[in-house]
């Protein structure tokens, strides 16, 4: 577990860059809390110190990050609001995304 390393990877069509001990949300993923995942579609890892960088083939062979789940919950609401005018047509609807929020454990590269 070296604090030296930072890494781009893409979880839930998104991309993330993260140091070790880092907490981010991400789109849901399958897990109980206190479970570790290893999140393995890592685009790029870079050193602090000498300022090297690895950078993926669209991902690096080999490398992952791994995580541990804290907690599972719900986004906060957005609302969604369709309207046509003088049709008298209008829809609200309200959306709460699952997501999962996660400490960064470890990156390693092989």
């Amino acid at each position: 577990m070296n604090n030296n390393f930072y890494a781009i990877f893409r979880s839930g069509n998104k991309q993330y860059k993260v140091n070790t001990n880092d907490v981010v949300k991400l789109e849901k993923i399958a897990g109980n809390p206190g479970a570790e995942v290893k999140l393995d579609d890592v685009l790029m890892i870079g050193n602090h110190s000498n300022g090297s960088i690895v950078i993926g083939n669209p991902v690096i062979d080999g490398a992952y990050v791994k995580a541990e789940i804290i907690s599972q919950e719900k986004d906060k609401k957005i609302i969604v609001f369709k309207k046509q005018r003088r049709q008298h047509y209008r829809r609200k609807n309200g959306h709460r995304q699952q997501v999962t929020f996660v400490r960064i454990t470890d990156i390693a590269a092989n």
